[in-house]
């Protein structure tokens, strides 16, 4: 190092001295800023643009937050209306199925002017390989009694009430084997008696018993209740043979009925609660 600096001494203090000279003539003939406020620049400017760089990002994060708010604000009024609207639809859903209800009942009535009727929900089902029945929900405090007949929209036999409690019924359908009603051969007034099977259960299917030798029943007969004794209604559909068949005597027919009703469809039927006896 002394070497060096002996040999090259000279060299390094005229370097000096150039450069200090410089300096004060750049200094002196400045017109806008002192050298000093030059270098105070170039060394502050990275701190500068770094402060002004974080206050930009600062400065986007605060917008970012706002317009979250403001989204989040429209999203909120958006949901309301939506809520709003829904709220519209079902109840503009109700107020149809309640006008198709009337409607229909308006049209059961001026089907048949001699039926009293209380329209009913179904709120149960057992349907099983030994019985079907259904539960409505209605009961005594409608006027619904046991044995009063119910049928469907279209006037199709469904069953008959076998219990009633206050605000409740069960309806022993037209399928299950302890249900028997008087019937009736529409084309040719023969009398039989419908009535549910065990065997026909799972096929939705009863039987019509009790045929005569010169019954003469064809396919697509319609069956209806006969009314007789005033015990139910008469006229009720109740179905159609579907085929008739020779039991294991040999001796008598009888008949395979296919309800018209559609039971797994019906989410509402009517129960007639009164009807005038017709002789």
């Amino acid at each position: 190092m002394k070497k060096f600096f002996s040999k090259n001494g000279i060299w390094i203090l005229f370097t000096t001295v150039i450069i200090a000279v410089m300096l004060c003539l750049l200094s002196a003939f400045s017109s806008s800023s002192s050298f000093l406020s030059n270098a105070a620049g170039v060394v502050t400017y990275p701190f500068r643009a770094a402060g002004s760089a974080v206050t930009g990002w600062v400065s986007g994060i605060s917008d970012h937050f706002s317009q979250v708010d403001a989204l989040q604000e429209e999203n909120a009024q958006l949901k309301k209306q939506i809520a709003e609207m829904e709220e519209d639809v079902r109840q503009s859903k109700a107020d149809s199925e309640e006008n198709q209800r009337l409607r229909t009942l308006l049209n059961l009535r001026q089907q048949r002017r001699d039926f009293s009727y209380e329209a009913a929900t179904i709120i149960e089902r057992s349907a099983s390989n030994w019985a079907s029945t259904l539960t409505l929900g209605k009961g005594t405090e409608q006027d619904v009694s046991v044995n009063d007949c119910v049928i469907s929209a279209e006037g199709y036999l469904v069953g008959v009430v076998t219990q009633a409690g206050l605000n409740w019924c069960t309806v022993t359908t037209v399928l299950d084997p302890s249900s028997q009603l008087g019937a009736l051969v529409f084309r040719t007034n023969e009398v039989a008696v419908a009535a549910g099977d065990l065997s026909l259960l799972g096929s939705n299917r009863l039987r019509l018993n009790y045929l005569s030798g010169q019954a003469g029943l064809i396919n697509g007969d319609q069956i209806v209740t006969s009314g007789l004794g005033g015990y139910y209604p008469s006229g009720l559909v109740i179905g159609s043979v579907e085929e008739v068949r020779t039991d294991n005597s040999g001796l008598s027919q009888y008949a395979i009925i296919q309800p018209k009703v559609e039971l797994a469809s019906l989410t509402e039927v009517f129960v007639i609660t009164d009807f005038d006896v017709v002789s």
